[in-house]
């Protein structure tokens, strides 16, 4: 039986492979078609990303992904939100354990950051939030790939609303070291084309930093607002990497749901705020 201190891998074999080789070679694959004609020259100050099965939504996280390997030796923590799709949450849910397990490797979490959140209003710690979440672990491979030593803060986010979580990411807001990683979908099961105008004019807010996103809108709406809460008094410059659903990717178009991916940068106004 695993150690009370370890979460180990829930979907691997399921949402990614479980062979080490398997996933190592698709990771790769994914992250080579993703690689743009210029790299940015600035590094994220957050994303935005997937969670899906990676034959769906991998190749629109890789497009995020491959440009964060860029600055694999900046970034030495990642602090982690999405939604909690399992277990329900009031507030916003720590792990119990103090690493990760994939098929690549276990992840180290932030311990100082973990202690210092349990005594912020609406933190709680929830073993069974985390123990069979997606929305997280897939991102682990992906970061373990093209990034070199680094924590996690993992954090599930359930009934809050955005304006309770805001002082929540400020907390973890950290300085160039710190990546802050928003886990989400967009629309769930509209046909192809109907999907393409709601995910359309749901990247239109977030580029606009406008909040008001509904879970209809994304999975993951109440990280991704309150994102774009800290986002607007940070001066971050969000810029869309792709946008597509799993029509485009793996499966049919008659029911799709929608990915994008986006990069949050600073100015230097931003990073000294």
């Amino acid at each position: 039986m695993a150690s009370a201190s370890i979460r180990p891998a829930a979907v691997a074999g399921q949402f990614y492979p479980a062979d080490v080789h398997h996933l190592q070679l698709q990771i790769k694959e994914m992250l080579s078609a993703a690689l743009p004609a210029d790299m940015p020259a600035t590094p994220p100050k957050a994303l935005i990303v997937p969670h899906a099965g990676y034959i769906y939504s991998g190749p629109v996280a890789a497009v995020a992904y491959a440009r964060l390997a860029r600055w694999r030796d900046r970034f030495r923590k990642v602090v982690m939100l999405g939604p909690a799709h399992r277990v329900a949450v009031l507030g916003a849910a720590l792990p119990a354990a103090l690493s990760f397990q994939t098929p690549l490797g276990s992840v180290p979490v932030a311990r100082d950051d973990w202690r210092r959140l349990q005594t912020m209003p609406g933190v709680r710690i929830s073993e069974a939030a985390h123990a069979f979440e997606h929305c997280l672990e897939v991102q682990l491979p992906f970061l373990q790939t093209v990034l070199d030593h680094f924590t996690i803060l993992p954090l599930l986010v359930g009934h809050m609303r955005p304006e309770d979580l805001r002082p929540i990411i400020e907390a973890l807001w950290g300085g160039p070291e710190t990546l802050i990683l928003i886990s989400s979908d967009l629309s769930h099961y509209h046909p192809y084309d109907e999907a393409r105008v709601l995910d359309r004019g749901t990247c239109e807010r977030i580029l606009a930093l406008a909040g008001g996103i509904d879970h209809e809108q994304a999975c993951g709406a109440t990280p991704v607002n309150g994102l774009l809460a800290v986002a607007g008094a940070h001066r971050l410059r969000p810029q869309l990497l792709d946008l597509r659903n799993s029509g485009d990717t793996a499966g049919g178009r008659d029911r799709v749901v929608g990915y994008a991916s986006f990069q949050f940068d600073e100015d230097d106004d931003g990073a000294r705020h």
